[in-house]
């Protein structure tokens, strides 16, 4: 095998690689397309099936943490609700 055809196999698993941290790792900006997500500061981090699981993880962040802003969003509804 040339050098050549060893540096195309790496690029190539590279981008399989690349696309696969894609798929794990949704953009933080584009809201889910079903169930219910936290969003923390504008950011969607993590997805839940319901509502009930995202709002205990989402009250036990703000209370760690008071000063960020966090929300539930409902891909359903499309609507967000912020926890105090």
């Amino acid at each position: 095998m040339s050098d050549d055809d060893k540096r195309a196999d790496d690029k190539r698993g590279e981008d399989k690689r690349t696309e696969d941290k894609r798929a794990k790792f949704p953009r933080a900006d584009l809201p889910p397309s079903n169930g219910f997500a936290l969003s923390v500061d504008g950011k969607f981090k993590l997805d839940y099936p319901d509502m009930d699981g995202a709002m205990k993880v989402a009250r036990e962040l703000k209370k760690r943490f008071p000063v960020i802003q966090v929300a539930v969003y409902d891909a359903t509804a499309k609507s967000r609700t912020l926890v105090e």
